[in-house]
């Protein structure tokens, strides 16, 4: 039986209300969000082509020796365990959501992909949609950041179905600033739709992708990734958009080739979590802090309870804030 940390569960499904109100009040980009890094990749069709992403050797290497390529692949490809509803329950916010249409299938149909097709795509915001429907104060952020094989019909037909699902949930676009979870509860907001494609230009429920940049340290090295991490922190108050905090490490060809039959989780990710979660821990959120954090594998440690438990450090800056402020009054009245 697969064992979970604490954290996992619905010990979380219902954060973002159970926050004090000085909180709901704040900016959501001064929040600290836990998210998913390849969100949809717990499940992946190792029956279904290699997906249009990959590059020709791995296409070539893929036909040559078919489903056994592919299920060394999977080991690489899957960056997540949990579902949707497991990954919501446990506190996750943000999903990384990359999409496909899948090569010589009729029809309009959208797949999530990395490497590997996995669930269809309405599937995947059913999942989600339930779960908000059920927890009427939960917000959450999808970031279609990656397109592969999609023609204008293609991006119609997503378009299209994420209104359809998600309805009057869907955000309007409006200043990064004003968005606080007060706001968003008044309104009956819950989902906040990033589209990095000219073609959502001009609906108003659709963001750009300049309103959520998730610099990207594509390393192996977790010294040099925190030290990138640190270094985009620094430059976050000068966009005037919610920020992404990739913490998580990038294979290289010959880092999937020395650890080929181990994959990403038992090679690479494993072995360096103490040195993120470290990284993680010590971070404030706030103006100049973080705001969304994302990690492969949320499961493998108590992820999400640690991201959610930075907010608590924006609750006792303002309580330092006040006792200065009466002071100084004090001080005055002397």
């Amino acid at each position: 039986m697969k064992t979970r940390p604490a954290g996992i569960g619905n010990v979380n499904a219902d954060w973002m209300g159970s926050l004090p109100p000085k909180l709901s009040a704040m900016p959501l980009k001064h929040l600290a969000v836990p998210g998913s890094h390849d969100s949809f990749t717990y499940w992946v069709d190792v029956h279904a082509p290699v997906g249009p992403d990959q590059k020709a050797f791995v296409k070539y290497l893929a036909t040559m020796f078919s489903v056994l390529a592919k299920k060394v692949m999977v080991k690489w490809a899957m960056t997540q365990n949990l579902t949707f509803k497991e990954q919501l329950e446990a506190g996750i916010r943000y999903f990384d959501l990359r999409v496909s249409s899948k090569p010589r299938e009729s029809g309009k149909e959208i797949y999530f992909i990395h490497g590997l097709f996995g669930h269809k795509v309405s599937e995947g915001l059913l999942e989600i949609n339930s779960f908000l429907s059920k927890h009427r104060k939960e917000v959450v952020f999808l970031d279609f950041n990656h397109y592969y094989a999609m023609g204008a019909e293609h991006h119609v037909y997503l378009l299209t179905m994420l209104q359809e699902v998600f309805g009057s949930k869907l955000c309007n676009m409006c200043a990064v600033d004003s968005i606080t979870l007060d706001y968003l509860w008044k309104n009956k907001y819950q989902v906040i739709v990033f589209y990095h494609h000219p073609s959502a230009q001009g609906i108003p429920v659709m963001w750009p992708g300049n309103k959520i940049p998730a610099p990207w340290a594509n390393t192996t090295e977790p010294n040099k990734l925190t030290q990138f991490l640190e270094a985009t922190l620094k430059d976050r108050s000068n966009h005037g958009s919610f920020h992404v905090s990739q913490a998580i490490l990038t294979p290289r060809v010959n880092t999937v080739a020395k650890g080929l039959l181990w994959g990403l989780r038992n090679y690479l990710v494993e072995r360096n979590l103490p040195t993120i979660i470290s990284w993680v821990e010590a971070q404030r959120p706030g103006l100049d802090g973080v705001n969304i954090i994302t990690s492969d594998f949320v499961e493998l440690t108590d992820f999400a309870n640690i991201v959610i438990k930075l907010n608590n450090l924006l609750l006792s800056e303002q309580s330092e804030n006040k006792d200065d402020t009466c002071l100084h009054d004090r001080t005055n009245m002397c």
